[in-house]
């Protein structure tokens, strides 16, 4: 397990472009036939990816936890990128296609990652945090979330999206993770613009559907001190409460979006002028 440790507002300004990246962006967690996880402290937030091909893999705990299995002071969300794949927990079987969202509750002893198709193999991203309170195991599809889907943005603006939320309070209850995601239409570039902040928690964006040949800019930093990450299919990266988090693509993309922190309100957050960004 990697161990991420998150820089403060001040050394963040003295950082070069490789120390950036190396403290908060996540690089190849979806490695075929492995899970791959990274401990953050801040948060104390686990990321990684899981990608099963011929047979499945077990979320086993880590030395770092201190626990006897992944989930005993801890949640889970689950969301797949990939083919179409199944995660039991505890024996039960949760199907999952491309899109679909699967919280994990506390106490939860046995996860196991299963993809239907070797050749094109579930690429399930993970995301986990502490828990002090149980809340059942339960799954959302793509075609349920379509449902409560948010439209935001215009063309004219060049950030026409769909927002999804899965795993929040008035969807699935959690102890403290909040997770959904985002779909750019076609032909629209920025993510979260105009952008904000909230000290009440710190927010990991995964990027996912980025073409090969293409990338995403990904803002980071205090509004009149911005820096930013290059990112590549699948990479994650950690924004801590004092950074903004917003993004602009060569292409259009997808991204998962989750937290936890001091609560569960989807609209906490403090706005920030497109015009006061420096």
């Amino acid at each position: 397990m990697k161990l991420m440790q998150m820089a403060d507002a001040v050394r963040y300004s003295r950082m070069t472009t490789a120390e950036l990246r190396e403290t908060f962006l996540l690089e190849a967690a979806f490695v075929s036939g492995a899970i791959t996880v990274a401990y953050v402290d801040l948060d104390r937030a686990v990321i990684g990816g899981a990608v099963p091909t011929d047979k499945p893999l077990t979320l086993e705990t880590y030395p770092e936890l201190r626990s006897e299995y992944f989930c005993e002071r801890r949640e889970l969300g689950v969301f797949n990128v990939g083919g179409a794949g199944t995660v039991t927990v505890d024996g039960k079987a949760y199907p999952l296609g491309k899109l679909d969202v699967l919280y994990v509750g506390r106490g939860s002893k046995t996860i196991e990652f299963h993809s239907q198709f070797a050749d094109n193999p579930a690429a399930f991203y993970l995301l986990s945090y502490p828990a002090h309170s149980e809340y059942p195991t339960k799954s959302v599809t793509f075609a349920e979330l379509e449902a409560g889907a948010v439209h935001l943005g215009s063309e004219e603006t060049c950030n026409k999206r769909s927002i999804y939320k899965a795993i929040f309070l008035d969807g699935i209850r959690s102890c403290q993770l909040v997770m959904g995601f985002t779909l750019l239409a076609p032909g629209s570039n920025w993510n979260t613009m105009p952008p904000h902040v909230h000290m009440r928690r710190s927010e990991i964006y995964f990027y996912f559907d980025v073409d090969a040949a293409q990338r995403v800019v990904h803002l980071m930093g205090p509004p009149d001190e911005t820096r930013h990450l290059v990112m590549s299919d699948r990479d994650i990266v950690v924004s801590p409460g004092w950074s903004i988090h917003a993004g602009v693509g060569t292409k259009s993309y997808g991204f998962c979006w989750g937290m936890g922190g001091e609560n569960q309100r989807y609209d906490d957050m403090d706005p920030v002028l497109i015009a006061d960004l420096k």
